[in-house]
């Protein structure tokens, strides 16, 4: 049986931290610093040398400097045979781990055996000064060479050593104390942050209308054409002409997702089907799409012919390319007016269509704050124990953020801070947290693994409170295929600046997608594939980027796979439409105790309500709307004051059964054993076929329904036929008001004058034929 942990250990949790040297008081902040907490560092940024001696035989000098400060040794490359190297390297030094109180700079020569001393410069850090942006940086200054007792020597440094913040511009390229056992300048570059941009995603449509002049490969024959399109991995094609010539017709649309800047062309082949699966191309073309038209609106763009080329072997040689009259008949362009979705609908972060001249102004600001986190669990063995090197990566809109990565520890502290400009309130701002699994060597990792995920955030902006610092602690909770799992909390501090309120209150009235998504819309089954290449694209140009964002990463960011079948997950969809229904349910409970004079006073009230609203019917809507508005007052005492959080008891993953988790990380195609893919198919058949009972009985009632007025059953449709035309005479001379009182109190009657049996109208209704006996 699965441990079900205590569900306070998945809640979410206020804080009060020290942003800034301010403490969050209220709602404001009492410094205007940042939403961070300050983080001391000693800086040194070894610019260059001059003049250093010879140590070699050969007269020449190896140079390099190495900074150390206690036990925290940094060193600079070394350059051959140089006199007067430039290196411009920063090194960082937490003020928290010093435990010296002098800083040696060393230059020394490199050597095979030894390295050689060349000379130092030493500080007092009590006499270092202090910067603190906006200030300009430290100028660097000259520094003469002294050994170790003190005596001057040949040879300068240039150098600048000060004490500042991470809010420090050298911070991010700096070398860190803290990753002193990171080796090689690729391990280095990973765990570095940095800022990444999306690539800019445009559909492609290519409406391939008709071809001319094919010459098939066999003389005489009419050939079955179809036309492959392929951009990059994507493969598209039409279907088989329907008329049998040398000049097919299709008029059909392809659509593909592309991204600047444009690599491949676009290719098109007009292919004959002479076989089952066998195809032969009759003439191709290659249409680069740094020259296709780019459309804004719905206005169609203008057609044109394009040459066909073939391809033959002549004489045993390599394929040589020939021109002839086959052309084909396209309109491709690049829709600018549609938003490429490669995020779930759900957790949009960009709603914004391609094209910026369609893009509004920013309405806001959102600001980040990435403080800490507490109770990592170890992810990897080194040295025989565990141990997590974690760093954070956050996505709202174009703009991916990658923190660094803090090694070896379980209550990592990255006080990083990150601003977005916000287009729309209803988007969601995503976080996710990972270990690092690419230090040693670059991809040469830990054995070839992946950088594991310890948990996501998800922010939706419009839960937020403008111009109020939010800061909680987000439990990280994964989903394993044996349950749920706590991986720590992640620390954050968010604020959502408005620019504009007017602005903001105007969006809620605009389509939530660009006009063109309902102009011409996209089907289901084109957006579900569209999305799949999208989100491919994204992660194959960030994977590519120095140092990558990893294919993993991007992947579980962008949700990618969240469309496939879960057990757990469509229990939970089940539950939240119960809990949707629940409200009118409840409504129902009580109306039917309203009826049944469970409370006798409540039911004299409904009456007299009933009578007025009835003699005076222009106060129905003005007395539901004034109901709703004191409902809406009502609550706002008890409005959430917390942003919303991943909750295991929504999403059923702290009660999902361990086979139905298996079930949900199984790869597609399944990988499992043949008995327990029938043991788990025999279960779906019980679950569909329970609903195919459900779907029959609403298409049953339905048909009774259109069976009142089709003589399906002659003397059931002419007694309807004859209580229509009797109401109709009756509700003419009848005032409404009269009908209306006399429905409502027939329906609120006193139970004394009611009967269990079913009324005449549902027992007439039952008996009414449906198209269930023509069901095989």
């Amino acid at each position: 049986m699965m441990h079900r942990p205590p569900p306070e250990d998945f809640s979410l949790k206020e804080t009060n931290p020290h942003l800034g040297g301010g403490k969050v008081t209220g709602d404001k902040l009492t410094s205007t610093y940042d939403l961070v907490e300050q983080m001391q560092y000693l800086y040194v940024r070894v610019v260059k040398a001059k003049d250093l001696p010879a140590k070699d035989v050969t007269g020449s000098c190896d140079p390099y400097v190495e900074v150390k400060l206690g036990n925290y040794k940094g060193t600079t490359r070394h350059f051959e045979k140089k006199s007067n190297p430039e290196w411009n390297q920063v090194f960082a030094f937490s003020k928290e781990r010093i435990q010296a109180s002098m800083l040696e700079v060393n230059v020394k020569d490199k050597d095979f055996v030894k390295d050689d001393f060349i000379g130092r410069v030493v500080f007092d850090l009590n006499e270092i000064p202090k910067r603190v942006p906006p200030d300009s940086p430290l100028a660097p200054q000259w520094y003469r060479l002294e050994d170790r007792k003190n005596d001057k020597l040949m040879g300068e440094l240039m150098l600048a050593v000060w004490m500042g913040t991470q809010a420090d511009e050298a911070f991010p390229e700096a070398w860190h104390s803290d990753a002193a056992t990171v080796s090689g300048s690729d391990g280095l570059a990973n765990i570095r942050s940095k800022v990444y941009l999306s690539p800019k995603l445009w559909y492609l449509r290519v409406n391939v209308i008709e071809a001319q002049d094919l010459i098939p490969n066999q003389p005489g024959r009419f050939p079955e054409a179809h036309v492959k399109a392929t951009l990059g991995n994507q493969v598209l094609r039409t279907r088989i002409s329907a008329n049998r010539t040398i000049n097919p017709m299709w008029n059909e649309d392809l659509m593909f997702v592309a991204a600047e800047p444009f690599e491949e062309p676009l290719i098109l082949s007009v292919e004959d089907r002479v076989g089952g699966n066998k195809d032969e191309v009759l003439g191709k073309c290659a249409i680069p799409l740094q020259y296709v038209d780019r459309r804004l609106d719905h206005k169609p763009v203008l057609t044109r012919w394009h040459n066909l080329e073939r391809h033959v072997v002549v004489e045993g040689e390599k394929k040589k390319e020939i021109k002839f009259a086959s052309r084909i008949h396209l309109r491709v362009c690049l829709e600018g007016g549609y938003h490429v979705l490669d995020e779930s609908t759900h957790y949009s972060s960009d709603l914004r269509p391609t094209a910026k001249p369609l893009w509004k102004s920013h309405i806001g600001v959102l600001e980040l704050g990435i403080l800490n986190a507490q109770g990592l669990m170890p992810m990897k063995t080194k040295d025989g124990r565990g141990t997590t090197d974690a760093y954070c990566v956050a996505k709202y809109g174009q703009k991916w953020i990658r923190t660094r990565t803090i090694i070896d520890s379980f209550t990592p502290k990255w006080n990083e801070q990150y601003t977005w400009e916000v287009f729309d309130p209803c988007t969601v701002l995503t976080i996710g947290v990972y270990d690092n699994c690419h230090l040693h060597n670059g991809d040469k990792a830990v054995g070839g693994a992946k950088d594991s995920r310890i948990g996501k955030v998800r922010i939706r902006l419009s839960t937020l409170e403008t111009d109020r610092v939010y800061t909680h602690s987000y439990p990280l909770l994964v989903l394993y295929p044996n349950g749920v799992k706590k991986m720590g909390e992640i620390h954050l501090a968010v604020r959502f600046t408005c620019s504009s309120l007017l602005n903001m209150m105007h969006m809620y009235s605009h389509p939530l997608l660009p006009k063109m998504h309902y102009l011409h819309p996209l089907t289901v089954t084109q957006l579900d594939s569209l999305r799949h290449q999208a989100t491919q694209i994204v992660s194959m140009r960030l994977s590519r980027a120095e140092p990558p964002l990893r294919k993993e990463v991007v992947e579980y960011m962008l949700d990618v796979g969240s469309h496939m079948w879960s057990m757990r997950r469509s229990k939970a969809n089940f539950f939240r439409i119960m809990g949707v229904l629940s409200g009118l349910i409840a409504v129902g409970k009580w109306f039917d105790q309203i009826c049944n004079w469970k409370n006798p006073i409540t039911t004299v009230l409904i009456h007299i309500l009933f009578i007025i609203l009835v003699l005076y019917p222009e106060l129905i809507l003005p007395t539901i709307f004034l109901y709703l508005f004191l409902i809406g007052v009502w609550y706002y005492r008890w409005r959430p004051r917390h942003p919303p959080h991943m909750d295991t008891r929504l999403s059923h993953a702290d009660s999902a059964h361990p086979d139905e988790l298996d079930e949900e990380f199984d790869t597609f195609p399944t990988s499992r054993p043949s008995d327990i893919v029938r043991m788990r198919y025999d279960r779906l058949r019980s679950i569909a076929g329970r609903i195919q009972t459900v779907v029959g009985d609403l298409a049953t009632q339905g048909e009774r329904l259109q069976s009142l007025l089709s003589w399906r059953d002659p003397r059931a449709t002419a007694l309807f036929v004859i209580f229509c035309l009797v109401a109709a005479i009756v509700l003419y001379v009848t005032p409404f008001q009269v009908v209306a009182l006399l429905t409502g109190f027939y329906v609120l009657r006193h139970p004394r004058f009611r009967h269990k049996l079913p009324s005449v109208p549902l027992n007439f209704f039952r008996r009414l034929p449906a198209r269930t006996d023509c069901m095989l």
